[in-house]
């Protein structure tokens, strides 16, 4: 591989070094299994005793796994797929040039390798021989130029993946090379040739038939219910996958979702509160990990009474983060107030004593009082409930809040009517959810610019703007550092949202199955999993 250019977009992943392209099989740490497996899951059907190519000489090749996933699908099609539940489902249908493993490192996927021009303008990659779809037909160069014409707007004039929408060109070299021309050098926009490879053509019919190069094909997809994906036996990666089945079941909340794991009728549950977590622990494997999501109370920054920036400040004040940490995660979450994830670390400022991680009461009660509030703020909440550390969360900081007379109304919804009427809409005064990150800085912060469209806050600064801009632009990676720093100041300042915290992923996991994954980014990677009994 070419590495001039690309050294420095190395450095610039900062939870792992850029992976190299020539692997055909991954590695990293699997889950451990119970030397006295109880039984399994009535969903679950063991393997037939095939060995392991890649080495596992204890695991089994079939079988069939359900995992339970808190949310319904918003699309099929991925380059319209907004949803981080829906994201972490089609990840198993659809890859990219490249992909990000487990350990945070980008390895190439339907690319054996890729260069970058001196200049940073310029993306050749070069693909795998032989990657087919899941329909039989071998992926071409003029499926990738479709793809990545598709994605950033080229095609048609309509960009599905925002941070594409550089590109000024894509063009096939030959029937092996793609050569991808962007207006502007970007150290991040490697990052985005993760974008899934589809089928010259296939546009709209993704969002019902939806056709990758992954290790699972599409089977079924029934709204509320939940979509099936089965063994892609010509996946490029030898030895992957062993399942023959995963069927992602949409359970509808909390309490179903401890019934569905005490019955057995689920293998696999992810988002575990603490109290779950022990509940669950004679039955399961209980393994956790931290996430790539930032929970926060969103305010609606266009809405009163959070217009008003002394009343933005005075939740922040109000809000006991150690409470809802110990309460709901069992302390075992970051404790965070700005857009930045913690692991991030060269572009992280811990910014926590600015309102500091306690309540302090009376100097929320000091800025309503100056806002024009002296007796107090009353707001609708929303939370989607079928997360529950959402909902714990919110039942906390609700009754905490109110001894500085912030006195919230808890409106529990369903999953599509929070991304419909909080996310897409604006239609809400506050909310508590979590938004996830990727490997790059600017993916949080991005949306917060006052004209992005997904700043669904409605935070709106100047200042802000300016500085992301520079930041966004510099090819020096410490001046870059820099500027979001700033950038997380200012937002901080200005109270744009009450960050909380960055909580740990903790699942429960069937005793009978191993080698699940932790991946720095909301997925579930069912490729690695096998029965092991």
């Amino acid at each position: 591989m070419k590495k001039k250019f690309s050294i420095t977009l190395m450095a610039l992943l900062l939870v792992a070094a850029l992976g190299g392209c020539a692997g055909g099989k991954s590695s990293g740490n699997e889950s451990s299994t119970a030397p006295d497996a109880t039984q399994g899951s009535q969903a679950s059907v063991s393997g037939q005793g095939t060995e392991d190519p890649n080495g596992n000489k204890d695991s089994k090749y079939g079988g069939k796994v359900v995992v339970g996933v808190q949310q319904d699908i918003d699309s099929l099609d991925p380059h319209k797929a907004t949803a981080a539940g829906t994201k972490e489902i089609l990840f198993n249908i659809f890859e990219g040039l490249l992909k990000v493993n487990e350990n945070g490192s980008l390895i190439c996927a339907v690319a054996s390798d890729y260069s970058v021009s001196e200049d940073g303008l310029t993306y050749t990659f070069t693909l795998r021989d032989n990657v087919k779809f899941h329909n039989g037909a071998n992926v071409t160069a003029e499926d990738v130029k479709y793809s990545l014409e598709r994605a950033s707007g080229l095609l048609d004039g309509t960009v599905l993946v925002a941070s594409l929408a550089t590109l000024k060109s894509v063009d096939v070299i030959d029937e092996h090379t793609v050569q991808v021309t962007t207006g502007s050098a970007n150290l991040e926009l490697i990052y985005s040739f993760t974008t899934a490879i589809i089928p010259k053509g296939s546009g709209e019919a993704e969002g019902s038939n939806p056709i990758g190069t992954g290790p699972f094909s599409f089977v079924s997809y029934k709204p509320q219910e939940g979509l099936v994906v089965k063994k892609n036996p010509d996946y490029w990666q030898e030895g992957l996958p062993y399942l023959d089945e995963v069927n992602f079941k949409i359970v509808s909340g909390a309490d179903s979702a401890l019934l569905e794991l005490k019955g057995h009728s689920i293998d696999l549950y992810s988002y575990l509160t603490d109290s779950q977590a022990a509940e669950l622990a004679n039955d399961y494997q209980i393994l956790a990990a931290p996430s790539d999501a930032l929970q926060a109370m969103f305010l609606n920054n266009a809405v009163a009474p959070f217009d008003n920036v002394k009343v933005r400040q005075a939740v922040c004040y109000a809000m006991d983060r150690d409470l809802a940490n110990e309460f709901v995660t069992g302390g075992n979450g970051a404790i965070i107030s700005a857009p930045m994830l913690p692991t991030l670390k060269d572009y992280y400022v811990d910014l926590n004593g600015t309102y500091g991680s306690g309540a302090n009461i009376e100097k929320a009660k000091q800025l309503l009082a100056e806002a024009g509030y002296p007796n107090g703020i009353e707001f609708s909440l929303i939370v989607p409930s079928n997360y529950e550390a959402h909902v714990q969360t919110a039942e906390v900081l609700a009754d905490q809040m109110q001894a500085a007379g912030i006195n919230c109304k808890i409106e529990l919804v369903e999953w599509n009517t929070w991304l419909e009427d909080v996310y897409k809409g604006r239609n809400y005064q506050a909310s508590i959810c979590a938004i996830t990150s990727d490997m790059t800085p600017s993916y949080l912060m991005v949306r917060f610019q006052s004209d992005h469209k997904k700043n669904f806050i409605n935070f709106s600064s100047a200042e802000y703007d300016e500085v992301y801009k520079k930041a966004e632009a510099s090819m020096n990676l410490q001046e870059k550092a820099n500027f979001y720093k700033q950038a997380e100041e200012i937002f901080v300042k200005e109270a744009g949202t009450a960050f909380i915290q960055d909580p740990p992923i903790t699942i429960a996991l069937n005793k009978n199955l191993a080698g699940y994954k932790f991946y720095p980014i909301y997925v579930q990677d069912m490729s690695t999993v096998y029965f092991n009994k």
